[in-house]
């Protein structure tokens, strides 16, 4: 009795009970083979066998049972083999198979299990953290052809007809996963470029800025098991006051308004923020000042505010900021080889101004459509110098107040039209240093030429009811300076959405 491979194939689907059946059958036919001898000895038949030849016959039964024994096992295993592949399943533990051989799961496990620990915890490192890199430049015209190429007012877009880099980038991103056991992370971004000068490289609010500037944000995060988790973050984080931010991509337009130019671009410190429920979560941070990683004085800013979104279309946020932003010293010529900090001497001021800064900031986005979103922020800064009057002391204020609103349409999802209007009436010359009203209108075209690659072309107009506005005459002043831009924007990197 012999099987051939296409027979035994095609005879059972199964490869243990294949190799039950067929062992069974191998057994019945020795059996057969043996009975069937000892009959014909037992019968006396007329034809006479010598010994020898008998015992060589059986001999040869059994050396050609055992090679068929053989085969079906290798032929076994090889279906086995197969069939694990395709239906994924392993052999439960400690079974063999028909052969007699260790269960393949002892093999797939050992060859799961090369990866040390460590490697294993490298790796799950990595799977949660994105790194990002982006690159901001553009070309700009502005047809006033203001003397040096300088752009008045403006926040990053600062040069005429020059090719600039806005700003490069890079964001590493290790949030907190307290579904995953994981309550910590951190973030880092750095930057380099124009921006930078903008954001951290004025003396007055930084005594050493070249030391922070292009560490745009550090902190590290802790969600404390209360309630529903409260985050809360220690470092350098940018501001939340106003609707505009720093990267280019998640804003409507390219050029930022006059708000977000006078607005805190940065604080260093404790920030929390609280869920209460679904909708609604509380904020409150404790910190150094207005855009000073080194404090200029030893008050320390706080804000309150909250954040809420009554519709998965709508968010708002309402914030109020008091701090105080006048130094109470003075940088001095070094005059002992230990001065207060390396590097710095100074001298105080007595008596140091103590007026407050209060900033009410609210601002709301609208998505009405899967392509029109609506948004509108609206301000009120005041300051003192004095916190009270005094002989040669005056605590009247220098206030700003206004606003900005924005609209966007998606016509496609490679191209969009944006818009937006402000007004920011600036009393005292809190912000321009002179007393105004600034006006703006922008308009801006998107073209996401693929993802990650976006192009912007924008108009702009900035109009005052004072002259403020550069122009090709040395000494003469304009009332308005129109701009026309266009943007290059990149980014690649695991973060979605916004950064």
């Amino acid at each position: 009795m012999t099987f051939s491979r296409v027979s035994v194939a095609n005879s059972f689907l199964r490869p243990r009970r294949f190799a039950e059946r067929a062992l069974v059958l191998l057994m019945i036919g020795f059996s057969c083979s043996l009975s069937t001898h000892a009959q014909d000895q037992g019968a006396g038949t007329s034809t006479v066998v010598a010994p020898q030849a008998t015992g060589e016959g059986l001999q040869q039964q059994v050396d050609k049972l055992e090679g068929e024994v053989t085969e079906l096992k290798r032929i076994v295993k090889e279906l086995q083999s197969n069939s694990q592949a395709a239906s994924g399943t392993q052999d439960p533990p400690n079974a063999q198979s028909a052969s007699g051989a260790p269960p393949q799961s002892a093999s797939l496990s050992a060859d799961q299990s090369t990866l040390s620990p460590q490697d294993k915890k490298s790796l799950a490192f990595l799977r949660d953290t994105t790194i990002n890199v982006g690159l901001d430049g553009y070309y700009e015209y502005n047809f006033n052809a203001p003397i040096g190429r300088v752009n008045v007012l403006r926040a990053y877009d600062v040069l005429s007809n020059s090719f600039s880099l806005n700003q490069a980038d890079l964001v590493i991103d290790h949030p907190p996963d307290v579904a995953d056991g994981r309550r910590f992370g951190g973030r880092l971004d750095l930057q380099f470029g124009q921006a930078t000068d903008t954001l951290q490289g004025n003396p007055l609010n930084e005594p050493r800025p070249d030391i922070y500037r292009n560490v745009f944000q550090v902190y590290g995060t802790y969600v404390v098991p209360v309630g529903r988790g409260l985050n809360v973050d220690f470092g350098k984080w940018a501001s939340s006051l106003g609707i505009e931010g720093n990267y280019t991509k998640d804003q409507m337009n390219y050029s930022r308004s006059f708000w977000f130019n006078f607005l805190p671009f940065y604080h260093i410190g404790f920030r929390t923020s609280y869920p209460v429920n679904d909708k609604v979560a509380l904020n409150y941070w404790l910190i150094n000042g207005t855009n000073q990683v080194e404090p200029t004085n030893g008050f320390k800013d706080e804000l309150f505010g909250f954040t809420a979104t009554p519709r998965k279309t709508i968010s708002w946020a309402m914030n109020y900021y008091l701090g105080q932003e006048h130094p109470d010293r003075v940088s001095v010529t070094p005059t002992s080889p230990i001065p207060v900090q390396p590097g710095l001497s100074f001298a105080p001021i007595i008596p140091a101004p103590n007026g407050r800064l209060d900033i009410f900031d609210s601002y709301v986005s609208w998505q009405t459509t899967s392509k029109l979103t609506l948004a509108l922020e609206v301000d009120y800064v005041i300051e003192r110098l004095w916190r009270n009057s005094a002989p040669g002391e005056s605590s009247a204020p220098s206030h700003d107040d206004g606003g900005a609103a924005y609209v966007k349409y998606q016509l496609s999802p490679k191209f969009a039209l944006a818009g937006r209007t402000e007004y920011l009436s600036d009393r005292g010359g809190l912000f321009s240093g002179l007393t105004q009203a600034l006006k703006e209108t922008t308009a801006t075209f998107d073209y996401n030429v693929a993802n990650g690659f976006l192009m912007r072309y924008e108009w702009r107009r900035d109009f005052s009811n004072q002259p403020s506005f550069l122009t090709s005459t040395e000494g003469v002043l304009s009332k308005q300076q129109t701009t026309a831009t266009v943007g290059l924007v990149l980014w690649w990197g695991g973060k979605e959405g916004a950064w």
